[in-house]
């Protein structure tokens, strides 16, 4: 069934007489009742999350304009939907409300609630009011029931009065413990959120598709989907997530406030979000909307905004709720993510490794506040997948501040005169022959660093911040660099000293400029084994990997020795798999770059130049030695990569959550519920002044 094309009005409503009001009140009930049914009762949502806000935005409006046409049934004093008659499930009641959320759109909003939370608590100027953000996970709003600890209930939000009993389903769920840690209230009701997350769902859907049954159309609808399944145990096969954040009915209080509260969530064995924050003022809570949104892209789950609460539970309990949502807290919403446009072209980029991208070129359209004119189709399976053509109809989803993707295609709007894109078997570029290797999905030109576009990309990452880190030396001057021939390969960045009265003559160099450049590089002649391997690109080597190998060759001469292309690189390649963490698969990435006699030539030219240090190798004696270290807060004394890298020379590992197996935790500022947790497990918590005693240490 087609979606309806509701009409948004953009009338005034001040300039609308009565009977024009309600008659647009009552349509506009009718179709959010239509839309909550299809969102929350049977989980195939027709339209966008912007466009049912926008709906909404338009009824709220109108019944401000006019508070005495509000109808008995308007959507604005309701939660969710009611169960549908259909349901297989029974029915639980809620012991207190399960409420939704008002909406922010702009920072003006965000102002405004803060203004009315502290006019409302009658809170003196000089008196903070401290906020709880919170990354707004989109997935399922779930209600967990435990007594004495033990998981007994399950229930979905419903209209907020009245849920689905999904227990038995639930039981199932592994993420969700069945029997709490530590010492919880006697009745406990713990709400949060039911979420799949990216991979899982991509995974499912393959699997659904090959199986010949219905695809869900994301991550959210899977959770749901999967959660409602007749059968339990296909319930449990679906590797569902839950983020808990707050509570329902408990038979005692258990902290004064929210951040403690999602600490004791943690404690008693939920999986509460790390990134959220306290806050301190509107422009924490705005800073945070926006680090949270920087993320939002890399996140292995989906989120479409952030919700602030007042961290206070007394003020929440004196600010109350409205209808349907409570005073003390407020999503503010991600803008917009998905628009539709014309495909009028197909390119191909090539990238640092070869990797050829195929680029859909569109007709400029405004995604999430930014203009957007071209969309990642990934690879040439991706465009058969979808069936992509030129001309084509699309929509588009722009996640974080990534390239945005074709989500599908509006077949419906085709006339007949797309064309079917043919993915290239040479280089666009170097016209090098391209090759695809069994089982790969990414066609690569085989032009090395002959190819314009390689050696563009592969000096960029070379210069970069984690390889040699050249101030001075960026994407802007290694493309004008390179188009006026003077580097060719990455030896001749160390030889631009000669060219220093030719850069002078460029636009934007200034004598102090070029002096900071020729400095930068000539400091760079001196670099550590593990950041140059890191530099040269090979595919699959990254920073870890590169220490890895710096440690197993102890120095570049006997790296290069091992992997001569007159060497037996079958031997190489067997020895490169001995070392833990490389397999066969990153081994033949490796032995194939250094086999390459004309990249071999290239990087023995660039030793010339270079004074490449070996990696001290971790000290077994020192107080950390075997030791795993967990960082947590913002440290001010060193970056979060160097600590790691101090802590790994002295034998130590550095690990990302607190666990029994964590024998020290290291706070900095604005430290998170980790600190809390390492208390309650015994672990030695210290701050940067205690660690580097300890690290210094004989």
């Amino acid at each position: 069934m087609a979606a309806r094309d509701f009409i948004i009005r953009k009338i005034d409503p001040k300039t609308m007489n009565e009977d024009d009001v309600r008659c647009e009140l009552a349509a506009l009930a009718a179709e959010i009742s239509h839309h909550d049914d299809l969102y929350h009762g049977q989980d195939t949502p027709k339209i966008s999350d912007a466009k049912y806000d926008q709906i909404v935005a338009r009824n709220r409006s109108l019944e401000a304009a006019f508070p005495h046409l509000v109808r008995a049934d308007t959507p604005s004093q309701r939660v969710g939907t009611a169960i549908p008659s259909y349901s297989m499930f029974g029915k639980i009641c809620h012991a207190r409300p399960m409420l939704s959320l008002s909406n922010g759109f702009s920072d003006e909003d965000i102002e405004d609630f803060v203004t009315r939370v502290r006019k409302f608590l009658s809170l003196d100027v000089n008196v903070s009011t401290q906020f709880i953000a919170e990354p707004k996970i989109d997935g399922l709003s779930l209600s967990l029931r435990y007594i004495d600890g033990q998981f007994v209930e399950a229930a979905t939000r419903g209209d907020g009065n009245e849920g689905e009993d999904v227990t038995k389903n639930a039981m199932q769920i592994a993420s969700l413990p069945k029997q709490l840690r530590g010492q919880p209230p006697a009745i406990l009701e713990v709400r949060g959120e039911m979420y799949m997350n990216r991979h899982d769902f991509l995974t499912l859907n393959i699997a659904q598709e090959i199986a010949g049954k219905k695809v869900f159309a994301n991550p959210r609808n899977a959770a749901a989907g999967s959660l409602r399944q007749k059968d339990a145990t296909i319930t449990g096969q679906r590797n569902l997530q839950f983020f808990a954040y707050s509570v329902g009915e408990t038979s005692e209080p258990i902290t004064n406030t929210h951040w403690d509260f999602l600490a004791a969530l943690s404690d008693y064995g939920f999986s509460v979000n790390e990134l959220s924050k306290r806050c301190n003022n509107v422009d924490d809570l705005l800073a945070t909307y926006h680090e949270i949104g920087h993320q939002r892209a890399d996140l292995p789950y989906d989120i479409d905004g952030v919700v602030y609460k007042v961290d206070r539970h007394d003020y929440q309990q004196r600010l109350g709720h409205l209808a349907r949502a409570p005073r003390w807290a407020i999503a503010h919403k991600f803008p917009a993510e998905q628009a539709e446009t014309t495909i009028t072209a197909i390119d191909v980029q090539v990238g640092r490794t070869g990797a050829l991208t195929p680029v859909a070129r569109l007709a400029p359209v405004l995604v999430g506040g930014v203009m957007v004119s071209n969309a990642t189709l990934h690879n040439e399976d991706e465009i058969n997948r979808k069936g992509i053509k030129i001309g084509d109809r699309v929509v588009i989803q722009r996640a974080g501040d990534v390239i945005p993707q074709v989500v599908r295609v509006l077949i419906n709007a085709r006339n007949g005169k797309e064309q079917i894109f043919k993915f290239p078997n040479h280089c666009p570029v170097c016209d090098a022959p391209t090759t695809r290797p069994e089982g790969e999905a990414v066609r690569r030109c085989s032009g090395g660093l002959n190819c314009a576009a390689q050696l563009n990309e592969g000096l960029k990452h070379f210069v970069s911040r984690d390889a040699f880190d050249i101030e001075g030396l960026g994407p802007r001057q290694i493309e004008q660099f390179i188009s006026l021939g003077w580097v060719k390969t990455p030896a001749d960045l160390f030889h631009l000293n000669d060219k220093a009265a030719d850069i002078a003559a460029l636009d934007g160099f200034g004598d102090l400029s070029i002096n900071k450049l020729m400095t930068a590089i000539a400091i760079r002649r001196e670099i550590g084994l593990e950041r140059f391997i890191y530099a040269l690109g090979i595919r699959q080597v990254g920073q870890a990997t590169a220490r890895l190998l710096a440690l197993h060759f102890g120095s570049v001469e006997a790296m290069l020795t091992a992997l001569n292309p007159n060497a037996d690189l079958n031997a190489a390649r067997q020895n490169l798999v001995e070392i833990h963490q490389i397999g066969a698969a990153m081994a033949n990435d490796i032995t194939a770059f250094f086999g390459n006699t004309d990249l071999y030539q290239i990087i023995t030219n660039l030793v010339n130049e270079l004074t490449i240090l070996p990696l001290e190798s971790p000290t077994e004696n020192s107080p950390i030695s075997g030791k795993t270290i967990v960082f947590t807060g913002t440290l001010t004394r060193t970056s979060r990569a160097e600590a790691k890298a101090k802590v790994e020379s002295m034998g130590g590992k550095v690990s990302g959550t607190v666990s029994a197996k964590t024998d020290f935790l290291i706070v900095g500022t604005d430290a998170g519920s980790k600190a809390q947790k390492a208390a309650n497990l015994g672990i030695t918590i210290l701050d940067e002044d205690g660690y580097s005693a300890l690290i210094n240490s004989d």
